[in-house]
């Protein structure tokens, strides 16, 4: 997938942190310093949103669910 450039506005502060750790090369440049920290972002909400649809489930009706899935004999 191909990369879209982005402009965004951000505190002094904060872009003053980033060019820190660009100088000391924990990133090679601002750019992939944001970009991970927004692939970092989007992945923990999705586990949020993982976490929250799991909690939904009914353990036993899933016990179940998945007992009655299993044949009978497991034996090899």
């Amino acid at each position: 997938m191909g990369k879209l450039r982005v402009a965004i506005i951000l505190d002094e502060h904060m872009v003053d942190r980033i060019d820190r750790l660009v100088r000391q090369h924990v990133y090679p440049n601002r750019s992939r310093a944001i970009e991970e920290a927004v692939e970092e972002k989007l992945a923990r909400l999705n586990r949020r949103r993982l976490t929250r649809e799991c909690s939904k489930l009914d353990p036993t009706f899933e016990k179940a669910l998945a007992e009655d899935a299993l044949p009978e004999d497991l034996s090899i």
